[in-house]
């Protein structure tokens, strides 16, 4: 433990060990790393999301596994919220445990304490310990938000009203209807783990000394602003795909995207990936499958299953000439590849940063949490995508979406739309840009604890 005892500074990190949690965590602590030479992490997850996170040594973070809360013999079939609610019934006493675990084991105390957003108890465990207490808020600003008045939200429109209310008490929530909303604030059971967890977040969040987004100021300004005003300190530090210090050594094209991607024109493939969680049912695919078939475009799909088994029979042989099916695509530079069209996509907050950073439209399937509300501000609030009609894949309703945005004028408009909000992202991480500057603010934060 000699690394802990050179230290001058403590911080421990609770991430959220699943989806897409714990890398973006991870990347503003190698941020933070580069940024404070004297501080020392101690990185608090599950086994197996630490296993697939640190490929790696790091030398001055340090993984530590704490209990997933799974019971012994457990087998999994299937059910990705089981995992989940097992591990969420065994916090905080999971982290609690081991955090006195990793102070009697490195003779170190703690400085400050680095949590995700989920975790409200975060605030407990640091004003117990009496240090600060940093949240990262991984997704959009407007998610963040609705959350975050969620009392105000079901005392105007009820429980399991209308779902066509529109959220117009809210500045530029006008578009946004009750039926956007993430399960949870007002229909579906508000007692389900996962539920009310994130209601008590949005009550707790006002304790933290800050809260780092992975946005950038002018993504969503009026929302942005918003947030300023409820919380201490909210500070966009991101898009992180763009100010990352490790994904220069993460990027694997071993199935050739790129050198594919260049064989064709620009703005004309389109790309496809429904992200690490979810995948349509089978019929779903299948009308997708028709609908690229039929419409003739190129694609690159980053297929998560068994192509041969879940696509209809024939279609990798008669689509093998213009279409490439993977298992697992360098996204961020695809999406930055010029002959890149358009995005079809589950609407996850990295997927449309990754997005925007490349500057492709987007088509959108979503499936649960904030990705119909993030759906919808895409399409009807920024105007650079569409969500389906239903909200589900079919032949006819896909060949149009694609179609609109590869070859029609109002296609031609959601590229320069996308286009503005990509020079604004890069804009806010050049030298004395916002997120540089928030994040200047946020080394000093945890520097003079």
């Amino acid at each position: 433990m000699e690394d802990y005892k050179n230290a001058s500074k403590h911080i421990v990190v609770l991430p959220f060990p699943f989806g897409t949690h714990a890398a973006p965590l991870l990347n503003i602590i190698h941020q933070l790393s580069d940024a404070c030479p004297n501080t020392i992490f101690s990185f608090l997850s599950t086994q197996q999301s630490n296993n697939s996170n640190f490929p790696n040594k790091f030398h001055k973070i340090k993984p530590f596994n704490i209990w997933d809360g799974l019971p012994e013999g457990y087998i999994y079939r299937g059910d990705p919220n089981e995992p989940v609610e097992y591990f969420l019934k065994a916090t905080p006493g999971n982290f609690i445990e081991a955090i006195g675990a990793v102070v009697a084991e490195t003779g170190k105390p703690i400085d400050c304490l680095i949590t995700d957003a989920f975790y409200a108890f975060g605030g407990d465990i640091a004003d117990e310990l009496n240090i600060p207490w940093v949240v990262l808020w991984t997704a959009a600003p407007r998610t963040l938000f609705v959350h975050a008045e969620t009392d105000f939200i079901r005392q105007l429109v009820g429980i399991n009203g209308s779902q066509d209310k529109s959220l117009d008490f809210f500045p530029d929530f006008s578009g946004i209807r009750v039926s956007d909303l993430p399960g949870g604030i007002t229909c579906g059971d508000l007692d389900a783990p996962m539920a009310a967890m994130l209601y008590k977040m949005g009550l707790e969040l006002s304790r933290a000394t800050a809260i780092a987004a992975n946005s950038f100021e002018d993504v969503d300004n009026k929302v942005v602003n918003m947030l300023k005003l409820k919380f201490n300190m909210f500070l966009n530090v991101g898009p992180f795909n763009l100010v990352s210090s490790v994904s220069s050594f993460t990027i694997d094209d071993s199935h050739c995207c790129l050198d594919w991607l260049s064989k064709h024109k620009p703005s004309s493939v389109v790309y496809i990936s429904f992200g690490s969680v979810a995948t349509p049912p089978l019929h779903e695919l299948e009308a997708l499958s028709e609908a690229l078939e039929e419409s003739e475009f190129p694609f690159l799909w980053s297929f998560k299953g068994n192509p041969e088994k879940q696509l209809p029979p024939g279609f990798l042989e008669r689509t093998r000439s213009r279409g490439k099916i993977v298992p697992w695509a360098p996204q961020q530079k695809i999406l930055q590849h010029s002959s890149v069209g358009v995005f079809v996509s589950h609407g996850g907050w990295n997927s449309i940063l990754d997005s925007i950073v490349g500057g492709v439209p987007m088509i959108f399937r979503p499936f649960y949490g904030d990705q119909i509300l993030n759906t919808r501000t895409v399409e009807v609030v920024w105007g650079f995508g569409l969500g389906l009609e239903g909200g589900t894949l079919t032949k006819e309703g896909t060949k149009k979406a694609l179609k609109l945005i590869l070859c029609s004028e109002q296609g031609k408009k959601m590229r320069e739309k996308i286009g503005i909000q990509r020079e604004r992202a890069y804009t806010a991480v050049q030298p004395k840009g916002s997120s540089v500057e928030n994040f200047k603010t946020l080394v000093k934060l945890v520097s003079d604890t």
